[in-house]
């Protein structure tokens, strides 16, 4: 018999391992683990926005190594291991709005107005009220639908264009002006509003509802709304159709008084008047 039969066996421990198992079981310690993006039942079907970072962090991370034997590596320093930060796209809190009024959102405009008003309501509401102090437009008491939902209400059903909510405000200034005993209040707003909407679309629109129409909207009767409608044209001298220019100041005013919650566009096409 040959010597090789009965030759003594090696240990196991002296067993070699080729250098490519190594090397695949080097990756193995080596390589981080990194836990799955497992979307929620909404998010399932989107794409995953974390797959390329993960991904660049696994290629550093599963480079071989020589010796299994040897210490674990020293991670590199933070600045070669992190991901480049992403840029963060900063959303401004300013809502730009168009440089002409014709082109503003009647929605924006029922912001800006609703706000005006509500400033007026409480500085009013602070003097007290006199019998010398009643008009037409004042109620018993006080509507129970906010400024902003009424006027919402107004623009929708009685299809108020930017040029129509603008002149309402320009209403304010002249009846207060030719009118000294009339002021803007809690009593009195909501009635001004309906009228100003429907005086406003007679004399700005070339079609416009009938009175009865804009009572239904406003929740005044009809006999009420004709009442108040001669009473403003009266009181104004029938002017009611204000310059385009003037439209235009009313609308910068209204939005610059709003701090830094609107602005004006400068850079929108038409920026000129």
């Amino acid at each position: 018999r040959h010597s090789s039969a009965g030759s003594p066996r090696q240990p196991a421990s002296s067993v070699t391992t080729s250098p490519s198992i190594a090397a695949r079981n080097a990756r193995r310690l080596s390589a981080p683990t990194i836990p799955l993006f497992r979307p929620s039942p909404a998010l399932r079907g989107q794409s995953r926005p974390g797959d390329s970072l993960a991904r660049r962090n696994l290629n550093r991370a599963s480079s071989p190594l020589v010796n299994p034997q040897s210490p674990s590596p020293q991670p590199p320093p933070p600045e070669v291991m992190a991901s480049p930060p992403r840029r963060q796209r900063v959303e401004s809190s300013v809502r730009l709005l168009p440089p002409l009024y014709q082109h503003c959102d009647t929605a924006d405009l029922v912001v800006l107005i609703s706000d005006m008003l509500g400033e007026l309501v409480v500085l009013n509401d602070q003097i007290p009220l006199s019998t010398g102090g009643l008009t037409r437009f004042h109620s018993r008491a006080p509507p129970t639908i906010s400024i902003p939902d009424y006027l919402s209400r107004l623009t929708l059903h009685s299809t108020l264009q930017p040029s129509i909510l603008l002149s309402m405000v320009y209403y304010i200034d002249m009846l207060s002006n030719l009118y000294p005993t009339f002021t803007i209040s809690s009593l009195t707003v909501h009635r001004f509003l309906i009228t100003a909407a429907t005086v406003a679309s007679k004399g700005l629109c070339d079609s416009f509802l009938t009175n009865g129409y804009y009572a239904r909207v406003g929740g005044v009767s009809l006999m009420e709304l004709n009442l108040l409608e001669l009473e403003f044209l009266t009181r104004v001298g029938w002017r009611i159709v204000p310059r385009g220019e003037v439209l235009g100041e009313y609308y910068r005013s209204l939005v610059g008084r709003m701090g830094g919650r609107f602005g004006i566009d400068e850079k929108a096409v038409g920026g000129t008047e």
